[in-house]
């Protein structure tokens, strides 16, 4: 695992393209019950405009029961919420990377509680990222 120096963003390698990686946090979430709310390319827009941005996707998930008891409690955390995977190229690897569930806790002043129920997407990205 990789986090930057304040541990608020983790990355992970993963062993798949982009895309197969993006597909592959889709169905994980879906097969959660999480909602995949959108999938933004943001190299596509790039290109779209003229740009050249290493492929570049944002997963946008989430789920209800999870997180409007976090936003009651904590109405500016609306702003992290629904939960993002970034996945992108960087050289000959694929990455994937997330705002760390602590640092959202501590960002939102969340109780052990309610924290927890953020920290599936460590999970969700873990397995996304396994080998077959």
């Amino acid at each position: 695992m990789v986090t930057d120096d304040d541990a608020t963003f983790v990355t992970r390698d993963s062993p798949r393209p982009v895309d197969a990686t993006v597909a592959r946090v889709v169905a994980l979430a879906e097969a959660r019950g999480m909602t995949v709310f959108d999938v933004i390319d943001h190299s596509g827009g790039a290109r779209q405009a003229g740009l050249e941005l290493r492929d570049t996707k944002l997963v946008i998930l989430g789920s209800a029961v999870a997180g409007t008891p976090v936003m009651e409690a904590a109405p500016l955390a609306a702003l992290d919420l629904p939960l993002k995977v970034l996945v992108w190229q960087s050289g000959p690897s694929t990455k994937v990377s997330y705002t760390a569930p602590d640092a959202l806790a501590v960002r939102h002043h969340l109780d052990p509680v309610l924290a927890a129920r953020l920290a599936g997407i460590q999970a969700l990205v873990e397995e996304a990222v396994a080998p077959d």
